[in-house]
């Protein structure tokens, strides 16, 4: 009787322990509305929000932002952080230099063309900590 309670027991913790990392996926994040209305992904301890222009083009500049926050959703200072973003899309790269803007936002810009086979991926070193890198599918039918 003891046994199979500790098994139970065993079992349970190990399902409960694995919940958050599926709850983190790129599919359950992609169901969550972002607060800023981008496309959030996991970053190491943190989350990303990638908010790029829907209408952006290659010929002019255009709008980066990243917003940073916990697992909990709560804000993190990006004050003294660094940052990247590498977008592909179209036959074109461009490498967009992200500095803070904000509480919790890192921003830059870039020429870059919206579509739906659009990439990016966001480096960012926050001070003291290690990078951490998240990959973005941000245009609709790309996902």
């Amino acid at each position: 009787m003891k046994t199979t309670l500790l098994v139970s027991a065993l079992i349970a913790g190990a399902v409960l322990a694995a919940a958050p990392a599926r709850a983190h996926d790129d599919k359950t994040l992609d169901a969550v509305k972002a607060p800023n209305g981008g496309q959030l992904r996991m970053a190491g301890v943190y989350h990303y929000e990638l908010v790029t222009a829907r209408d952006a083009d290659d010929t002019k500049e255009n709008p980066v932002l990243v917003y940073v926050t916990d697992h909990a959703d709560a804000k993190v200072p990006t004050a003294g952080a660094s940052g990247s973003a590498t977008i592909v899309s179209g036959k074109g790269k461009a490498v967009v230099a992200l500095v803070p803007d904000g509480e919790n936002r890192m921003k830059g810009s870039g020429r870059y063309l919206a579509s739906p086979e659009m990439k990016v991926v966001v480096s960012i070193t926050l001070p003291g900590k290690p990078a951490a890198q998240a990959r973005f599918t941000p245009m609709p039918g790309a996902r």
